[in-house]
């Protein structure tokens, strides 16, 4: 197993990673996680090639196998930071299934927080499945009180 960092070429495939996780999370229907991934390929692109979306893959010989991304978003100073201009999202962690319980996913996450600190970003995000709130919090992540506010959008005439 070799892990690499991803580059503007690779957005097809961490989009198709993408998309396979929100699937086996059974969080939105075909379509829905259809018109994502048109709009999120050229979106990843252009974050990767801005600097602002850091990506790894794990590949098993010439097979990607895993991948995560770490996101980087101004932010105002917060308690939490107060020097800090920015703050970390760790996103689109995702191992094949056969490969799962392997200890992919904490490299992977290894890697991004690495990476977050090396940039200086003391305070890293993230929205966790069922099955992978206990890996972060492992590695120190903890429940906050973020809420969410979706503006659903009434298509019917």
């Amino acid at each position: 197993m070799e892990t690499r960092a991803a580059t503007v070429i690779d957005a097809a495939l961490i989009t198709q990673h993408r998309k396979a996780m929100f699937a086996s999370m059974g969080s939105a229907e075909e379509p829905v996680l259809n018109e994502m991934s048109r709009n999120f390929e050229p979106w990843v692109a252009r974050m990767l090639a801005e600097g602002k979306y850091f990506g790894w893959i794990t590949n098993d010989a010439a097979r990607p196998v895993a991948s995560a991304g770490l996101l980087i978003l101004d932010w105002a100073p917060h308690y939490l930071d107060p020097a800090g201009e920015f703050r970390g999202y760790l996103l689109n962690v995702f191992v094949e299934a056969e490969y799962r319980k392997r200890g992919l996913a904490r490299n992977l996450i290894d890697i991004c927080m690495a990476d977050a600190r090396r940039r200086g970003i003391r305070v890293v995000a993230l929205h966790a499945s069922a099955t992978g709130k206990s890996l972060y919090e492992k590695m120190g992540f903890s429940t906050t009180n973020e809420m969410l506010y979706v503006d659903l959008v009434d298509d019917q005439p």
